[in-house]
């Protein structure tokens, strides 16, 4: 299982990356392997206004649907278009290609509630 150690993790198995005041989410390797096969993401709008922890959208599979949720409040800046004809992308690639959506303004205060890598590693097995 990919868990790059420059990432930050969620609890709910979204990945951020923080640059400055911006961030890109997604979700992680584990997730999307959890997911199967994904058929369908629900982008928020670009302007909308994410509260930590709360639903910003949803991924479906073959196997299951899943509320995304925020791992950092922010506004969202840009979301991954290409996503709605390519979904599989976050099978694929998650990390890169399958990102999901870019927020600025964020709240690096929120960020201190992440997890780091082996932090996430450890949350990951506790969960088997």
């Amino acid at each position: 299982m990919n868990i790059p150690e420059n990432l930050k993790y969620a609890r709910t198995h979204e990945w951020v990356n923080v640059e400055g005041t911006q961030a890109v989410i997604g979700i992680s390797d584990h997730a999307q392997e959890a997911l199967g096969d994904i058929t369908f993401v629900e982008l928020p709008e670009v302007g909308q206004t994410l509260e930590v922890g709360k639903e910003f959208g949803v991924i479906e599979s073959v196997k299951a649907a899943s509320d995304l949720y925020a791992p950092l409040g922010g506004t969202v800046a840009e979301v991954n278009n290409s996503l709605d004809a390519e979904p599989e992308a976050i099978n694929k690639s998650p990390y890169e290609n399958g990102w999901i959506v870019k927020l600025k303004n964020i709240t690096i205060d929120d960020a201190s509630s992440l997890l780091d890598a082996a932090s996430y590693r450890k949350l990951l097995e506790s969960e088997e």
